[in-house]
């Protein structure tokens, strides 16, 4: 069974040093040998010993490498050159495994389509949560159960950042600094701490939980670089902590699909998961709440993750045929994030006069939405204020999230309302 890798990177570079130190087990699991053919890289004259792949075997030429093999495996990332690529290859007969969320979030179903016309198949497990075998569970394991929601911790390093805030009282940006010194964040962390990466795999989750095409850009998209020592404070009062979450779920004969910081309480599974690790949570209806945690990025683990992939393909070509392909025959529509339904935690810097508590209540009231708590603090006068008040912090009970933004807007217009300090999204039970 001939191999090809499309890049040698971290990912890359793990996967074919452990389909050569390990091609007796794989041969024995396939039921044929799986033969590295070659290795498409930029620039070919670097040191890659440490991969344990004879140097004869790295080529610049990836267009002529795709039609050479059975499998390709394609870990360099981005839109082009890797979608081309996958498209070549599938024109002459491979099967492809993918750890590229991007281009499945974006043009998904180019590449499902091809694979259905070609007689191939398209796997794609290490696009998501890395060595956590979540995918394959979605497509296959609950093929017969009707999901209901999907919430997760799917990015390694806002979740590092935003444990470090709780856990330390460090600001974002020393947490941030942090992460980078630890390789957990990169240099440019745009696709991490503003939630482009997150958002992407909520799209492949929802399309396989939901049999709907969904794609990046029909997810609402929050990131964290607003949240503030002061929101993690908060978050504590309320014995909850804060998490960059993927939120998918049924709605209204549709679906939402949103990703953002919100407050879930320490006692929600999602709550303990620390450092840069991935977990989610999946609500069924026959199977009911199920959760899958681990390491979310890194080398090796996202190498295992591709390593099953590749298994599963040679395996269904040596048997002549092939796995799972897109399921998208419920083509439920993707909701618009004003609809989702959610709650609110809003901290407001008012007046200390009588009445204020009042107009508060009454915006919230115009716009059908409910009080569940409310807790006031006064705040005395000092050289920066010359005048006392209070700090305001009001929970709601669920509503849609179009009303609750309604309702901020009228409170930031309140006279007695002197700035809204904080609004954060309250998730779990």
């Amino acid at each position: 069974m001939r191999v090809a890798l499309l890049g040698c990177g971290v990912v890359g570079s793990a996967v074919a040093r452990l389909l050569t130190e390990h091609a007796d087990d794989m041969r024995a699991r396939v039921g044929a040998p799986l033969e590295i053919v070659g290795i498409a890289v930029r620039r070919a004259g670097r040191d890659r010993s440490a991969t344990g792949v004879d140097a004869a075997l790295f080529t610049t030429d990836a267009d002529d490498l795709v039609t050479r093999a059975d499998v390709v495996v394609e870990v360099i990332g981005g839109i082009e050159p890797a979608r081309s690529l996958i498209l070549r290859a599938m024109e002459h007969g491979a099967s492809v495994v993918t750890a590229n969320k991007a281009l499945l979030a974006e043009d998904g179903p180019t590449l499902y389509a091809a694979a259905a016309r070609h007689g191939v198949d398209l796997y794609y497990e290490a696009a998501v949560a890395g060595a956590i075998p979540l995918l394959r569970p979605l497509r296959e394991s609950l093929a017969g159960d009707e999901v209901h929601q999907v919430l997760g911790i799917v990015n390694g390093t806002t979740n590092y950042v935003l444990d470090k805030m709780d856990r330390t009282g460090a600001s974002f940006a020393d947490a941030l600094e942090q992460a980078q010194a630890l390789g957990y964040a990169e240099a440019d962390p745009t696709a991490d701490v503003e939630g482009f990466d997150a958002a992407a795999k909520a799209a492949i989750l929802a399309s396989l939980a939901f049999h709907s095409r969904v794609a990046g850009k029909d997810v609402h998209r929050e990131g964290i670089t607003d949240v503030t020592a002061a929101d993690v404070a908060a978050a504590r009062e309320m014995d909850s902590v804060i998490k960059l979450l993927a939120i998918c779920e049924r709605l209204d004969g549709g679906i939402s699909v949103r990703v953002h910081p919100a407050m879930i309480p320490r006692s929600h599974p999602l709550a303990g998961v620390g450092d840069a690790y991935n977990a989610v949570f999946v609500e069924a209806d026959a199977a009911g709440q199920l959760m899958f945690y681990g390491r979310g990025a890194g080398g090796d683990p996202t190498a295992s993750a591709v390593l099953g992939d590749i298994v599963a393909v040679a395996q269904h070509r040596v048997a002549g045929g092939l796995g799972p392909g897109e399921s998208s025959y419920a083509d439920l529509p993707v909701r618009p994030m004003g609809d989702a339904l959610t709650r609110y935690h809003i901290s407001l810097d008012v007046a200390d006069r009588p009445g204020v508590l009042a107009k508060v209540a009454s915006a919230f009231a115009d716009h059908g939405v409910s009080i569940e708590t409310v807790r006031q603090r006064l705040v005395p006068a000092d050289d920066e204020r010359p005048e006392s008040g209070a700090n305001l912090v009001v929970v709601t009970h669920t509503a849609t999230d179009a009303a609750l933004s309604a309702t901020v807007a009228s409170l930031r217009d309140l006279d007695v309302v002197r700035d809204v300090t904080s609004v954060m999204r309250v998730e779990g039970s």
